[in-house]
């Protein structure tokens, strides 16, 4: 019988702090609830029988639509604060280095990764160069394109005079043509958001079997776990 001498090891990095980890799993719920309530909201529900009065549905639903909207406006200009208040890695998605030879190197290298071309994987503290890119474009900027249209759409029902029309609604529709116009692009971007979801909670299931690192349990306890010796390949 051969007996192997390698051994097992692992190590850990503390990444996510306590904040950002509650603002992360808060801003996913009411993410949730406001594709679920858009959609319905856009394609509404077939009517029921009796009086309106009696079941309001569509309107609780708006009004979910409205508080989670709300909420994710609260926790984004919070995520922005965290930004420059937390550690090191809680600015990445918000400043990409571009700048950086190191980042376009390891950037590809992942694009190899996930292409099931490149065998090893890198290990970062934090997020890979990829992750970065993805969640800049497909997640910062779309989540700002659906607050500041949802805002102006909203701003129509305050009506003139209130701060979500005269900030919003006064050169957001317009700039888009018309309200009904507005509505579209919103809710395209509500899609793009939901495809950015799905390929997140993929990506985050193959890495943690893949990439012998910890990836979803790093959002819960904070704790990124290395389950080999290798040495640490990010610049971050």
């Amino acid at each position: 019988m051969v007996q192997s001498n390698q051994r097992h090891s692992e190590e850990a990095v503390y990444i996510y702090e306590a904040p950002l980890r509650i603002w992360h799993w808060i801003n996913a719920l009411a993410i949730v609830v406001l594709c679920v309530t858009g959609y319905f909201m856009g394609e509404p529900l077939p009517s029921v029988s009796g009086e309106a009065y009696d079941y309001y549905i569509m309107g609780y639903i708006r009004w979910m639509h409205f508080v989670a909207g709300y909420v994710v406006i609260v926790g984004f200009l919070f995520r922005i604060y965290w930004a420059f208040m937390g550690n090191r890695h809680a600015m990445q998605i918000f400043l990409i280095p571009v700048w950086k030879g190191w980042w376009w190197k390891e950037l590809f290298h992942e694009l190899l990764w996930y292409a099931m071309i490149a065998k090893e994987p890198k290990k970062y503290a934090g997020h890979n160069p990829l992750a970065v890119l993805t969640m800049h474009l497909a997640f910062v900027w779309v989540l700002i394109f659906l607050i500041f249209t949802g805002l102006a759409l909203y701003g129509e029902g305050t009506g003139m005079g209130t701060w979500q029309y005269d900030y919003f609604s006064d050169w957001i529709i317009p700039l888009f043509g018309q309200s009904q116009d507005l509505h579209t692009w919103h809710r395209i971007g509500m899609w793009v958001m939901i495809c950015f979801v799905i390929t997140h909670m993929y990506v985050a299931v193959r890495e943690d079997i893949m990439s012998r690192q910890s990836i979803i349990s790093s959002i819960v306890s904070g704790w990124r776990m290395y389950k080999d010796s290798r040495p640490m390949d990010g610049h971050e």
